[in-house]
C-alpha cells in the first residue's frame, strides 16, 4: 500500500465581495484546474441567474476577474457553478446532539483543497471547504448554521446552479433552517441533490432536492447520505444505490451508541470504516471529514485518513483571537505497489 499526501490549503478572505474575489485572485495567481465540463455554456443567461439570486456572488468573480486579468465571462463558466456538467460522488452525514459531523468523497485531481475562512461586509462570515473557487462542499456560518451537499443523480439536470453554488449562497444569507429551506426551494437546480441543514437551535432538515422539485424531511437525528426517501421523489434514484442505503443503516446504529464527538470522529475518519472509502480514481475516495458545533462554533477538521485532527473556535477567528495555519496535511491510499 502506498500513502500520498494530501495538503488543504487554509484561505482567509475579508472585505466586500469584490475586494474577497482580488484577494482570492491574488492568493491562487491563477484558475484551479478542475477539469469541468460545460457544454454549449450560454455567459448571459448564467449573469442573469446570478444577478437575480447572488448578485454578491457575481461581485466576487468580477474580483476575481480582475485579479487573475481573466475576461468575466471565463469565470462565469468556471467558478459560477451554473449549468456546469459534473461527475458523481458520494458523502456521509450524521447531526446528533447539536454536532453535525461529515466525510466528503470525491477524487483529489477534481478537489480544491481549500478550507475559506470569509468574512464579508455585507454576509454572514463562514467556514467551509471551497469548490470551484466560490463554491461550497459544506461549511458553517456565524449564526451557527451548517449545510452540506450530497450528490444523488446527474440524469436528471435543467438549467441551474450546482449544489455547491447553493451551499455557498446558503452560507452567505441564512440563520437557520428554515431560512435555508426556503432559499434552497427559490433557486434552479442543475441536479438531484441532498441537502444536509441544521442550525444553532438544533433544527435539522433533508431537502432532497431535484431540478423541478424540492422537499424537506425533517429528523432527529439526522442521517444523510446519497438518495432520495421522499415517496414523490424516489423516482429519481439511480438504479445502483446499495452502498447509499447500507452506510444510512450504519448511521442508524451510531445513533444508538450515543457516541461523543471525538468518538464519531474517529468513526468517520479511520481508513477501516464503512463510511471511509478510498475509490479515487472512482470519484468516491473520502478527502475529509469535518464535524462543526453550531452551539458554541467550534470546528474540528481531518484530511485525509487516520487524522490527528485541528480543533479550532470560529468565533475566535471572527473576533481576531485565532491564528490560523497555512496549510493541514493529511495522507490518503491513491494505489497499491506493484
Amino acid at each position: 500500500m502506498t500513502l500520498d499526501e494530501l495538503v488543504v490549503k487554509i484561505v482567509e478572505v475579508k472585505g466586500s465581495y469584490y475586494q474577497i474575489g482580488l484577494s482570492q485572485g491574488s492568493q491562487l495567481g491563477e484558475l484551479i484546474d478542475n477539469h469541468l465540463i460545460n457544454t454549449n455554456f450560454d455567459h448571459q443567461s448564467a449573469k442573469e441567474k446570478m444577478e437575480t439570486f447572488a448578485p454578491y456572488l457575481l461581485d466576487e468573480l468580477k474580483g476575481l476577474s480582475e485579479s487573475l486579468s481573466l475576461p468575466l465571462e471565463v469565470l462565469l463558466e468556471q467558478c459560477s457553478g451554473y449549468n456546469v456538467d459534473f461527475p458523481v460522488m458520494g458523502c456521509t452525514t450524521f447531526v446528533q446532539d447539536h454536532c453535525y459531523i461529515r466525510n466528503y468523497d470525491f477524487a483529489p485531481e477534481l478537489y480544491d483543497a481549500r478550507l475559506v475562512f470569509c468574512q464579508p461586509e455585507n454576509g454572514y462570515a463562514s467556514v467551509g471547504f471551497s469548490q470551484q473557487i466560490m463554491g461550497r462542499l459544506d461549511g458553517m456560518n456565524e449564526k451557527g448554521l451548517v449545510v452540506g451537499l450530497h450528490f444523488v443523480n446527474q440524469a436528471y439536470k435543467k438549467e441551474g446552479f450546482l449544489a455547491t453554488s447553493i451551499v455557498r449562497m446558503v452560507l452567505e444569507s441564512c440563520r437557520s433552517t428554515e431560512e435555508a429551506i426556503q432559499l434552497i426551494m427559490k433557486v434552479p437546480h442543475r441536479y438531484c441533490y441532498n441537502f444536509s441543514v441544521t442550525d444553532r437551535m438544533g433544527k435539522s432538515a433533508v431537502i432532497e432536492a431535484t431540478p423541478e422539485k424540492q422537499m424537506a424531511n425533517f429528523s432527529q437525528p439526522l442521517l444523510c447520505t446519497n438518495h432520495f426517501e421522499i415517496e414523490d421523489l424516489k423516482s429519481k434514484n439511480r438504479n445502483e444505490m446499495i452502498g447509499s442505503i447500507n452506510r444510512k443503516k450504519y448511521l442508524f446504529n451510531l445513533a444508538n451508541q450515543n457516541l461523543s464527538i471525538n468518538e464519531l470522529f474517529k468513526v468517520f475518519n479511520t481508513e477501516k470504516s464503512p463510511l471511509f472509502f478510498h475509490n479515487y480514481k472512482e470519484y468516491f475516495g473520502t478527502l475529509h471529514t469535518v464535524a462543526y458545533s453550531p452551539a458554541d462554533l467550534k470546528v474540528m477538521v481531518g484530511v485525509g485518513q487516520n487524522s490527528d485532527p485541528y480543533i479550532f473556535s470560529f468565533e475566535d477567528w471572527k473576533k481576531g483571537a485565532l491564528k490560523l495555519p497555512s496549510f493541514l496535511k493529511g495522507v490518503i491510499q491513491l494505489r497499491e505497489n506493484k
